[in-house]
């Protein structure tokens, strides 16, 4: 069995301050060793009292040094928000919360809905009790296991950039310890992988086909969070391949699952993965400072935020409207007429909110506009019906 090795830098290192505490009738010095999550020089004045604090990092290679956000979420955020591993989420100290905050389950539909349209795609798909169960050990396997999986080791390996950007998160404020970090991203990768490879023996695979899927899945999301290859820091690359990852990986798995995974459908799926592309680059814009101050390319750090903006929006418009032409290509005016209906208020949303702020809106494009863009993809599915 291969491992992974994770190592990790503590940036809540021990610093060393000294304080200096005086008034005009007395003078006593004491030196003391604290912890600041935080290293920033402090100067603190009054008329008859001054208090410096001076900090020394013990590593300067490893501290990183951060601001926290101004709107850095009170003890009294969304408990609904946390649960789904989005902003303002409140302040949790329940294990089982934080370990399900680290898995984002609002990630999750995206992968579901992947598996729906390739189960369509397939032609084979029969609403009887076992077709139904075995969608829905695909979505899980999909969704909670190996989603859940990407985005704890993601969230591993972002701590330092986290620290920067989002401080108040799970593992950079500690409030999650590191060897459950490393068991978790360990139990739900076993699982995603052994429950792909119950699906296979279930749909009765001469060749493990849905292993296979899902364990290059599970290695591209590993060399997509983690050194030395880390894709994430080439906004090009690391952005596709996270599209792929939500596009086509689990439409495969499920068209894989009732029936036969063709090259045709691989080619407009990793097309379609150009749109996922652009989705990904919609997250970038939220990080823009800690990807620059580790060196990250993400594209909106490369061209610059107006730039990518328009990147972004090019990527899902044009790939949609492509795959559009395929259809009517392929005698299919009528699904394209739909697709093409379906883009249309994508646009309306990206004017509305995106264009306009893309790191104040995020939340809101991303739920108005997105639903039409999965829709989409459903279409598709049902035109290119096996």
């Amino acid at each position: 069995m291969a491992t992974i090795s994770m190592s990790s830098s503590l940036l809540n290192s021990p610093l060393s301050s000294s304080i200096t505490l005086s008034n005009s009738t007395s003078t006593s010095t004491s030196t003391r060793r604290r912890i600041l999550p935080f290293p920033t020089p402090i100067s603190l004045s009054r008329s008859r009292r001054r208090l410096t604090i001076r900090a020394t990092e013990t590593d300067a290679n490893e501290a990183v040094k951060a601001k926290a956000p101004e709107k850095a979420p009170a003890a009294g955020g969304s408990g609904f928000n946390q649960l789904l591993g989005i902003k303002g989420a409140k302040q949790e100290t329940d294990i089982w919360k934080i370990r399900l905050q680290l898995t984002k389950p609002v990630t999750w539909p995206p992968l579901i809905w992947g598996v729906v349209c390739g189960a369509a795609a397939s032609g084979n798909f029969q609403w009887t009790v076992e077709d139904v169960a075995k969608s829905i050990v695909c979505m899980l396997m999909s969704g909670p296991f190996l989603t859940g999986y990407t985005q704890t080791i993601n969230d591993w390996y972002d701590r330092d950039i986290d620290a920067i950007n989002e401080p108040y998160r799970p593992i950079p404020s500690g409030a999650i310890s590191e060897n459950d970090v490393i068991t978790q991203i360990w139990v739900l990768l076993l699982g995603g992988i052994g429950l792909a490879g119950i699906l296979d023996v279930w749909a009765g695979h001469n060749f493990p086909t849905i292993f296979y899927l899902a364990l290059g899945g599970s290695l591209l999301s590993y060399i997509y969070s983690a050194p030395p290859l880390k894709l994430k820091q080439n906004g090009w690359i690391g952005n596709f391949a996270l599209g792929a990852s939500y596009i086509s990986l689990p439409w495969w798995a499920g068209q894989a699952l009732f029936g036969t995974l063709t090259p045709d459908i691989v080619v407009l799926t990793l097309l379609y993965s150009i749109a996922g592309l652009g989705i990904a680059i919609v997250n970038d814009f939220k990080s823009v400072e800690g990807d620059r101050k580790m060196g990250l390319q993400s594209l909106p750090v490369a061209f610059g935020e107006e730039t990518a903006k328009w990147i972004c929006v090019g990527a899902i418009d044009i790939t949609q409207l492509s795959v559009a032409g395929y259809l009517l290509g392929a005698g299919k005016p009528y699904y394209a007429a739909a697709l093409v209906g379906l883009i249309a208020p994508q646009v309306f949303f990206q004017f509305k909110y995106f264009l306009k702020d893309p790191v104040k809106y995020d939340v809101k494009y991303q739920a108005s506009a997105q639903p039409f863009l999965i829709l989409g993809l459903l279409v598709t599915a049902l035109a290119t019906n096996h």
